[in-house]
């Protein structure tokens, strides 16, 4: 090979790498790029395993401090039958007297002024008329205005639009119930269907409305609770 051709052969190889160098470059970023994102990746991972590491270390730290020691938790069924034993223990001594049932004091915490007002009054006046409303045929009828009483006015309640709450309360204490029974003297209920808060439903319900008579009274669980907690009135 002369020198001619060999001067025009690197001639061309210089041509060639000016042609290829934009590719190049594209490959040469390309490559820096991934070896910079393994790089953040690699630094990431490193710092998520010292930051685990660090909270492990404080987690195990904690878990090595001693707990401080507290009494041996019992089972709760174990505790029932405890208390249950007790009670049985108790009923079998002939000395030990109860003066209270010990659910009073519950009682007394859960009832409004007004409830003990009414139970007041059914300890001392009886039990008292109440009528549903109904309206249609006897057995297609439907409920037009449940529970309707003068309890509330007699008893001297404040609020006489919560005695219906008043007593689902009672009710719910186990104080009174409402029976299906309705009293002998039916002059009580001419005076409770007379009252203008029984006229207005049996007017709604139309000329097929009625009342069904009922009434409400002490459990013998309220009634032994009003002779011990409350005062009753002078005769």
């Amino acid at each position: 090979m002369t020198a001619n051709e060999t001067e025009d052969r690197r001639e061309q190889q210089s041509d060639g790498i000016a042609d290829s160098a934009p590719g190049l470059a594209r490959i040469a970023v390309s490559a820096w790029l991934r070896t910079l994102e393994w790089s953040l990746e690699g630094a990431a991972r490193a710092g998520s395993r010292l930051a685990g590491a660090a909270f492990g270390g404080e987690a195990g730290e904690r878990a090595e401090e001693p707990a401080p020691e507290e009494p041996a938790a019992r089972e709760p069924a174990s505790e029932l039958r405890e208390r249950g034993a007790e009670l049985l223990r108790r009923s079998a001594d002939v000395d030990y007297r109860e003066e209270a049932h010990p659910a009073y004091v519950r009682i007394l915490d859960e009832l409004a002024p007004d409830e003990a007002r009414i139970l007041r009054l059914l300890a001392t006046k009886g039990p008292q008329p109440a009528v549903d409303v109904r309206s249609g045929l006897p057995f297609a009828s439907e409920l037009v205005a449940p529970g309707l009483t003068m309890i509330g006015a007699d008893a001297g309640c404040r609020d006489l639009d919560r005695v219906h709450a008043y007593l689902n309360n009672l009710n719910r204490l186990g104080l009174i119930w409402f029976s299906r029974e309705s009293l002998r003297d039916p002059l009580r209920y001419q005076v409770l269907e007379a009252q203008p808060e029984v006229i207005a439903p049996l007017r709604e319900g139309g000329r097929l409305a009625r009342t069904v008579r009922r009434s409400i009274a002490l459990t013998p669980f309220g009634a032994d609770f009003c002779e011990v907690c409350l005062p009753q009135p002078p005769a």
